[in-house]
């Protein structure tokens, strides 16, 4: 694997030389096989498209996220070094231009071998506590792991273009965690505005639920209409894997995403 020495960092203020010696001793001390590499690559569709820079970019997060990130199987699911960079590279999307910093915090993907329950106990508007038991493809922690089941990372894996990817997904919820709740409102750029992104967000938002009120059909996941943060892990899929569908019926909230992420992933399939 060819290493840049102009490794490309997005943190405010640069890299100091210290942290770039050791970046570049990672890269070369623990790099990816290129047969799995090459594996993730014809598996994972949707990077295909990417540019020959993003790909060897692509390739160094997922290198460095591999080695700083610990993903087991749980229930006795076994895990292989192809299936770990498989769900690193697909985690490494979002933050491609954003940088690995944004993963601080946590340091373990757990994997389960199809969806998993989990039990909570919820009030209901007349404060009785019930005992909750839902099945879940994934979950994301403020200050834990990322939960994940294998069997759904390889139907989204397969049915990309239907804008399903429940590691973009939980991993967008990582992201919205950074402001310290989940509530679809991440940290701005400094060159973004919190009121357009609130308005965008928002009226697309209601029209969703709106439709769904109606009984009209929805060009996307109705779960997007569940909470503004569904709303944003939602739509973050669509950015990624269906960027098509969600340019031609949100445009705006496109563009907005576009901003966020530092990446014009419509362009890709052109």
């Amino acid at each position: 694997m060819s290493i840049s020495l102009r490794l490309r960092t997005k943190e405010k203020g640069g890299m100091n030389l210290f942290k770039r010696a050791r970046i570049i001793y990672l890269l070369q001390r623990y790099p990816i096989e290129h047969e799995h590499w090459e594996n993730a690559l014809k598996a994972l569709t949707l990077v295909q498209r990417m540019s020959a820079v993003e790909k060897a970019h692509l390739r160094e997060m997922t290198t460095l996220f591999l080695h700083d990130k610990n993903i087991d199987g749980v229930q006795g699911f076994e895990l292989n070094e192809q299936m770990r960079v498989l769900i690193a590279m697909q985690a490494c999307l979002p933050v491609l231009s954003l940088g690995l910093s944004l993963f601080k915090g946590w340091s373990h993907i757990l994997i389960y071998p199809d969806a998993f329950q989990v039990d909570r106990d919820v009030s209901d508007e007349f404060g009785i506590v019930h005992r909750d038991q839902r099945l879940l493809s994934g979950e994301a922690w403020l200050r834990g792991p990322v939960i994940l089941s294998w069997q759904d990372i390889e139907r989204d894996m397969a049915h990309w273009r239907q804008g399903h990817n429940v590691v973009i997904h939980e991993i967008a919820h990582k992201l919205d965690y950074l402001n310290g709740s989940a509530n679809g409102m991440p940290p701005l750029h400094y060159s973004m505005h919190s009121e357009q992104w609130t308005d965008t967000l928002s009226q697309a938002y209601g029209c969703l639920n709106q439709r769904l009120q109606q009984h009209h059909g929805l060009c996307v996941d109705p779960y997007a209409a569940t909470s503004p943060a569904e709303f944003f892990a939602v739509f973050s899929e669509y950015f990624f894997c269906a960027p098509e569908i969600l340019h031609e019926h949100f445009q705006e909230v496109y563009q907005m995403l576009k901003l966020y992420y530092r990446q014009d992933t419509l362009s890709r399939l052109s």
